[in-house]
């Protein structure tokens, strides 16, 4: 039995990086023998073990063949006679398919180091065509790292999507990725790689089209929120919003969750209206608040802000941004539990307590 560490751990070690997660492979044992030895079996598609001690992850070297379409249309076979090299071909790219020995000895069959040197985003082999997330893995790795995609790479990609592989990603695979890659460091290029393999008119029609026809400067705004560690609820909102009646059908076949799809949905209707606010008056300021339920919810509410912000090309500090927190706190101090009570005002409770909101505002705008 060989245990060597592998995959994405001795990538982001080589590059200098932080090492969240440690995974290993082990070359030459049977699930009996891990289990003999105290490791807890996991794995359900394939032999997977946790570590009596540290609770990482120890998989059997496998192989995979593929078997059916999609991502996990495949057959895996692991025995104690698969090789470090065989399990290390099946992986994605030639970064990811490096492992060190238990002497801290690089095993790189693929030329993994020098690809990693060069900014090089590689596929290992041809069954590189057998899993399209991989195709949103390589745009993700190149948001995160800001590397380049190997020419040979970047036209199988196109004849995945050509051969309908990207076809049958599921839902939940894409949000998983476009998620992660909205949050690195330069989510453009990840949107920039799918649009060069011709991915992205079958994953987001919606998005495709918007991005030819203003993809620069949306994408700019983009990596300046990123530059500002913007939540990914932002960056959702700031890179969808104009697809306008399109955005619940891209949402719904996303199955983007509740916070950032509401977020989104809140920028398309009232972006304008927050760009106005330096005009506005205060019978318009308190219409905004309550059309975006800012008195429930003023987190969500300067997370708007925060999306008109970078949305905006003018030079920070963000005029509209002070002038609608100001309101908020005036309008938001108003008592509307004792404007509820008071018997004395023939007035409908809502319209009391909106005339109040007005008289704050308007005074702190004076």
């Amino acid at each position: 039995m060989k245990i060597y560490r592998v995959g994405g751990a001795v990538r982001d070690e080589r590059l200098g990086l932080p090492v969240r997660d440690r995974d290993w492979v082990v070359v030459g044992a049977t699930p009996e023998a891990m289990v003999q030895a105290g490791f807890r079996p996991v794995g359900r598609d394939f032999p997977v073990f946790l570590h009596p001690q540290t609770h990482e992850e120890y998989a059997l070297a496998r192989t995979e063949r593929k078997s059916g379409p999609g991502y996990r249309g495949f057959v895996v076979h692991a025995a104690p006679d698969v090789t470090l090299e065989d399990d290390l071909a099946r992986r994605d790219l030639t970064i990811n398919a490096m492992a060190l020995d238990e002497h801290g000895s690089l095993v790189d069959p693929f030329g993994g180091a020098q690809d990693l040197s060069a900014g090089v985003l590689r596929h290992v082999s041809p069954a590189f065509t057998e899993d399209p997330v991989r195709i949103l893995r390589v745009a993700r790795f190149a948001a995160r790292f800001g590397f380049t995609v190997a020419p040979e790479t970047l036209q199988l990609m196109r004849q995945m999507v050509a051969d309908g592989e990207v076809d049958h990603l599921v839902a939940e695979r894409v949000w998983q990725e476009v998620s992660r890659g909205l949050m690195e460091a330069r989510p453009s290029t990840m949107f920039r790689v799918l649009q060069d393999c011709d991915a992205l008119p079958v994953i987001a029609p919606e998005l495709a089209v918007m991005l030819v026809a203003d993809g620069s400067r949306i994408l700019d705004r983009l990596d300046r929120a990123a530059d500002d560690a913007a939540p990914l609820t932002v960056r959702f909102a700031l890179t969808v919003w104009r697809t306008g009646d399109d955005l619940e059908s891209l949402c719904a076949r996303w199955r983007v969750p509740a916070d950032c799809r509401e977020l989104a949905e809140l920028a398309a209707r009232w972006l304008s209206r927050i760009g106005n606010a330096p005009a506005s008056t205060a019978t318009q300021l308190v219409e905004l608040l309550q059309g975006v339920d800012a008195f429930r919810r003023p987190d969500r509410f300067r997370e708007l802000i925060c999306v008109a912000r970078h949305d905006s090309d003018a030079t920070p500090p963000y005029a509209p941004a002070e002038r609608l927190e100001r309101a908020l706190t005036a309008a938001a101090s108003v008592d509307a539990a004792r404007l509820a009570a008071d018997r004395s005002d023939p007035r409908p409770i809502p319209e009391r307590i909106r005339a109040a909101r007005e008289a704050a505002v308007d005074a702190i705008l004076r």
